[in-house]
């Protein structure tokens, strides 16, 4: 006998906390078995034994904070020295060892790859090579919400596979390498994770090397445990690839008003203004997971507010049966759709509003970009207000730093932040999105020229990914030949501000002494009255109709 202890392995290189010990002293274990569970901020992961046989003593506790290396548990293993030594003496003179010992004849053949129900056999020089989530900027769990290729497809690399939407964005998964499509792993409505399985591909040759196939795990001795993934519910797989299932341990009992979750998910509770004590968990052994907050919160906005009366909170508007007055057709709503509408509900019900208007000459700058239409056309891009509207408002904000500043959470810091990036609202077929332009400040018009036209396409072919739509600390919403005169834009919170343009239009404007043609920007401010008051919002319109009435200055 020979003890042996198991370590944490690679996790990432951050501590994470012991949430859940899944084994005693005494316990039998297994090659694979998971021991305890870790917690992150962003997530939760069972570390797996790298030995077999018996535990002698459990070193990690719930509620320790452990790293790369820190020792989980001490096993007494079957194997020793003596045990080693003797099997060398029994080796037969001339006679292979590994030959003799390491494959029974009564071995059967490796299995073919794939999962029940299993794909087509993959035909000589061909390698099936499974494809998974990329890094989509996220460590939640985002939406299936279309396949684009189907089992016999024929794709070359970079060929969109599935289209996967979050809370922000749409985006779609291309192949990484040339094949034709031997199965589909995935179901409209899934949720995936970065790392999940989505299809198989039969690629010509030698495929890159992204995992073993059966027959080699089974012909090679075990590898060390690989660093533990998030916890998003495992794919499943076929033959000896699947681990062996944890020892089953109750659900933990609550007592004193305690609850059974991770730091991450107290933390969005805390953010949420969430009882814990409310909320049923779906996770393993009855623990709370992100998943029960976000439903918990969505029932609770769905539910039929109580009477104003009651000081509860709003009164809902009643429900109408328009089918009663005449043909209707119901339409389910984009994800993304739904999203904007709640966190614009949100913003407007937090944040105290003012809008402020004004008129800006732009005039000279039209006739300006104009003159520029044959160099734009020179260097492939085209040249439309927006540029010099992010322009401006970059300088503006320099000027008046506090519009892109934010409130601490506890409401007692204000936060100013050393650089500028801006949101650009886009509206799409599937719903409004705000794209991030980052350091419009250190960009010249023509970069940004070609920088507001890429982000726009990529928004309404839904190819944006969740960083393209974080970090921006002022928003910027035009309405452009749609726009109207006006209109009032709502703050989005935790920003502080937002500009809204409207359409420009040729009107009469008195000089001193006669009535001239000019054209007018309509424009309008709106800002967090916690944060900027009259006198700062009106400091801000002075600033920027300066800058854009009279270009020259931006470069001063």
């Amino acid at each position: 006998m020979a003890i042996e202890q198991v370590s944490v392995p690679d996790i990432g290189g951050a501590e994470a906390e012991v949430i859940e010990v899944l084994v005693a002293p005494g316990d039998e274990v297994t090659l694979e078995q998971p021991l305890i569970v870790l917690e992150s901020d962003k997530a939760s992961m069972e570390i797996p034994s790298t030995a077999a046989g018996t535990i002698t003593e459990v070193l990690a506790q719930v509620g320790d904070q452990l790293a790369e290396g820190a020792a989980v548990i001490a096993v007494e293993t079957e194997a020793s020295e003596g045990q080693a030594e003797a099997a060398v003496e029994n080796t037969p003179v001339g006679g292979d060892a590994a030959s003799e010992t390491s494959v029974p004849e009564t071995q059967p053949p490796a299995p073919e790859q794939g999962a029940s129900p299993p794909p087509a056999p993959a035909a000589a020089g061909t390698t099936s090579v499974p494809v998974m989530v990329p890094d989509i900027g996220t460590d939640e769990a985002v939406e299936l919400i279309e396949i684009v290729a189907a089992v016999g497809d024929t794709v070359a690399e970079g060929d969109s596979l599935v289209v996967l939407e979050s809370d922000k964005a749409s985006m779609e998964v291309p192949s990484p390498l040339a094949g034709k499509v031997q199965e589909i792993s995935v179901s409209v409505g899934d949720e995936v994770r970065q790392g999940d399985q989505i299809a198989r591909l039969l690629a010509d040759g030698e495929a890159p090397p992204i995992e073993a196939s059966t027959s080699d795990a089974e012909a090679s001795e075990p590898a060390p445990a690989p660093a533990p993934a998030p916890a998003p519910a495992p794919v499943a797989t076929s033959g000896d690839d699947a681990p062996e299932p944890a020892k089953a341990v109750p659900p933990p009992v609550a007592s004193d008003g305690e609850v059974y979750a991770g730091p991450a998910v107290r933390k969005l509770a805390r953010e949420f203004g969430i009882d814990l004590s409310q909320v049923s968990g779906s996770g393993p052994r009855g623990r709370i997971v992100k998943e029960d907050l976000h439903r918990f919160a969505q029932k609770a906005l769905s539910a039929p507010a109580a009477a104003a009366s009651s000081g509860s909170g709003i009164p809902s508007i009643p429900e109408v049966d328009f089918g009663a007055y005449g043909p209707i057709e119901a339409v389910e709503r984009s994800r993304i759709d739904k999203v904007t509408a709640a966190n614009m509900q949100r913003s407007w019900l937090n944040v105290p509003h003012v809008t402020q208007f004004d008129d800006v000459d732009i005039t000279e700058l039209e006739d300006f970009r104009k003159s520029l239409k044959a160099e734009a056309e020179k260097r492939g891009t085209r040249l439309t207000p927006m540029p010099f509207i992010l322009k401006a408002v970059a300088q503006t904000l320099r000027d008046n730093a506090k519009f892109a500043a934010s409130l601490s959470a506890d409401g007692e810091q204000l936060v100013y932040k050393k650089y500028c990036h801006i949101g650009m609202a886009v509206d799409t077929p599937a719903g409004l999105v705000v794209p991030v332009l980052r350091d419009v400040d250190q960009k010249s018009i023509w970069q940004l020229s070609e920088e507001v036209l890429d982000l726009a396409a990529r928004a309404r072919d839904r190819k944006l990914t969740p960083a393209d739509m974080q970090g921006a600390c002022f928003s910027v919403s035009s309405l452009g030949n749609i726009g109207g005169r006006g209109f009032t834009p709502i703050v989005n919170a935790p920003e502080v501000g937002i500009l809204g343009i409207s359409r420009a239009a040729v009107q009469p404007v008195w000089s001193g002494s006669e009535f001239i043609p000019r054209t007018l920007l309509p424009i309008a401010l709106s800002y967090d009255h916690r944060v900027i008051n009259g006198g700062d919002g009106g400091r801000f319109l002075a600033d920027f109709t300066a800058y854009l009435g009279d270009i020259r200055r931006l470069v001063l």
